[in-house]
């Protein structure tokens, strides 16, 4: 699941509790404050990913750090490999130059050694791609998926045209083929397809 929210200055969520899942938040602008029961108190600022694996348990809240600005973020849930092993939290600023015409990892498996980490064989890029800019995207684990979300700008993935904020899923394949349109932002998250 995924969710493309906008907090008002000085508003936020009150302290919920999760399980057995794997939470990504990317922030787009503006500061979101974090506080959960792990001892965590964070703010995630513009360019951060911050990962938190709920998986015996975690309780949070989330709000926004600014009194007059909105901020804006993106909330993926993903289900994790295995239920009821201890949660998990991971934060990670990326600079924008870093993933300029590439397709920059924020986002990879426990044990890989890189990255904030989830629980579950999934990968997560974001590319700041140029007008003509093209280059394809290997899916690393056979059986996975990716769901392409464009943030920004206009972008072509196997043929099929997409424009801001337009998502598209694409299974049974090894490779995409992406084209940038525009100026564009792109997410792409690799995830199994089965649980």
């Amino acid at each position: 699941m995924l969710n493309d929210d906008t907090v008002a200055g000085g508003m936020g969520f009150g302290k919920h509790p999760h399980d057995n899942m794997e939470i990504i938040s990317i922030s787009l602008s503006g500061d979101l404050e974090h506080q959960d029961s792990m001892g965590n108190k964070t703010v995630i600022r513009e360019h951060d990913v911050q990962v938190m694996s709920a998986d015996t348990g975690v309780a949070h809240s989330e709000k926004n750090h600014n009194p007059h600005q909105e901020v804006k973020f993106l909330q993926i849930w993903v289900f994790p490999s295995q239920r009821g092993i201890k949660p998990n939290y991971g934060q990670q600023t990326f600079a924008p130059e870093a993933r300029h015409n590439q397709f920059l990892q924020v986002v990879s498996p426990a044990g890989d050694g890189t990255n904030p980490h989830i629980n579950q064989d999934a990968w997560f890029h974001l590319g700041n791609l140029d007008q003509g800019f093209a280059a394809d995207y290997a899916v690393k684990k056979a059986g996975n998926g990716v769901y392409a979300f464009v943030l920004e700008g206009d972008v072509t993935i196997n043929g099929q045209a997409l424009h801001r904020r337009d998502g598209f899923g694409i299974w049974e394949a090894d490779k995409l083929a992406i084209g940038a349109d525009s100026n564009a932002e792109l997410l792409l998250m690799e995830v199994p397809m089965e649980f």
